[in-house]
Formats: structure tokens, C-alpha cells, sequence
């Protein structure tokens, strides 16, 4: 489950574009093998409306990738329904929000990488959209609110989910 983390300022409900299960947000991220323990050198991307056959059986899974060190092969699955916005509330607490759940076969995500297609509301309910993270923080000025919104500090980790 990949969880996420940060401190908005008048803020709150932070997710991609099209909410949690957005078929077309990108997800970047970097894939070690669950073999050899080699770490991919440029971030993978996946997206749910993305699918290709699985080599063997029926189905369709979002990502196949071999290892470049040992030639292991592994897969990564999303499955979406599971997400939820990263809120005010969770932001004070210093907790984190779900965002989606990855089935990882031989290998394991790591380091997520926030970019583009975020929107998140002031707590005066203006709405930004298209929002760029991929400085790792975000600072406007919400005029119907006439207050200073930002977000800065943000994490991201993979939690191991049945």
C-alpha cells in the first residue's frame, strides 16, 4: 500500500486529478528485485488504464519487468478502491493517507516520486488543480480564504497490506 505524508497549511483532501482510482495518474516509483536486490536505475511508471497480458495464465497486470542484474522476471499489479484523500486532520496527526495498493510479484517498490496531476482544497473550498509536486512542496494564495496555502514536507511509504 503505498501510504502518503506531509504538512498542508490550509489545506486539505490532497489526491490525484481524478481521485484515489484515477485511471489516468501516473504513478513513478523504483523497483527492487525481490531476488538479487538490485535497485531499478530510473523509475517505473504505472497507471491503471495501462494493462498488458500477463505471459502466463489469463489476465492483465499493470507493469512486467525484468531484472537487468539476475533476469528475474516480476510483475506489479494496482488495485484500485482502497485510496483516500490526505486530509487536514491527518496532516496535524502526523499520519499517513492510503493511495493505492500495488500486488508486487518479485519485486518490491521503493522511493515514490510525486509529480504532476494533484488537487487538493483550502479549508475555505477553493479548489487547485493540476497540481506539480514534484519540487516536493506547493505554495499558492487562496484569495476567497485571503490566507497563504502550501504544502511541504511530503513522504511516501510502501506498507505491506493482505
Amino acid at each position: 500500500m503505498l501510504m502518503i505524508s506531509g504538512d498542508l497549511e490550509n489545506l486539505t483532501n490532497l489526491e490525484p486529478q481524478g481521485g484515489c482510482d484515477d485511471p489516468n495518474f501516473s504513478y513513478f516509483f523504483k523497483v527492487k528485485c525481490g531476488k538479487c536486490g538490485e535497485l531499478s536505475q530510473k523509475e517505473t511508471c504505472v497507471t491503471l488504464n495501462d494493462t498488458v497480458p500477463l505471459p502466463v495464465g489469463k489476465g492483465n497486470t499493470h507493469l512486467i519487468q525484468k531484472c537487468k542484474f539476475c533476469g528475474c522476471s516480476g510483475t506489479v499489479t494496482m488495485i484500485p478502491g482502497r485510496g483516500k484523500p490526505f486530509t487536514q486532520e491527518l496532516s496535524e496527526s502526523g499520519k499517513y493517507a492510503p493511495l493505492m495498493v500495488f500486488d508486487c510479484r518479485g519485486y518490491d517498490p521503493v522511493d515514490f516520486v510525486f509529480g504532476i496531476g494533484w488537487k487538493v482544497e483550502s479549508l475555505e473550498g477553493t479548489k487547485f488543480e493540476n497540481v506539480d509536486l514534484s519540487s516536493g512542496e506547493f505554495a499558492e494564495y487562496d484569495e476567497k480564504g485571503e490566507c497563504p496555502v502550501m504544502i511541504s514536507n511530503l513522504r511516501a511509504t510502501f506498507d505491506v497490506v493482505k
